[in-house]
Parts: structure tokens; sequence; C-alpha cells
């Protein structure tokens, strides 16, 4: 995958023009980073012992990665056009 189609996807997610069903998987990507992010800040805030920052390792691991592995395989396995 070239680094234009690449940005032709990312294109295609800031415009709008993508289809329902795409929408509500980007909401659900979203909403697990937020909703992962806000779990590690809580832990980081009621456990003392580790210290009260914010932990970016988790978030990446639990957070990021989660939410865009599915995209990834999906580019990987769609067919081409």
């Amino acid at each position: 995958m070239s680094l234009n189609k690449i940005g032709e996807i990312f294109c295609k997610l800031l415009s709008g023009n993508i289809s329902i069903l795409g929408k509500i998987f980007v909401s659900i990507s979203i909403l697990w980073i937020v909703a992962i992010g806000y779990l590690i800040w809580w832990n980081a805030i009621i456990n003392p012992i580790k210290g009260n920052s914010f932990n970016w390792e988790e978030w990446i691991w639990f957070g990021i990665i989660p939410a865009v592995v599915p995209y990834l395989f999906y580019f990987v396995w769609k067919k081409r056009e």
C-alpha cells in the first residue's frame, strides 16, 4: 500500500464521505480509545503506589492497537478493485 493510498483513506475519513457502517466502525474505535484512556487515567489516580502519572504504554497497547488492528486486517484482506 502506497503513501498516496493511505492519504486518500485519511482524506475520505476526514471529509465524511464514508458509509454509515464505516462511520459506526470509526465511532466505535474512537470510543474504545477514549474509554481505555479514561480507565487507565482513573486507575492511576486510585492507585497511589504507581504514582499519579498516565501510563502511555498501557494506553497504546490496550487502547490504540486494538482499535487500529481490525482496519489493518481489512485493508490487507480487501479485494482489489
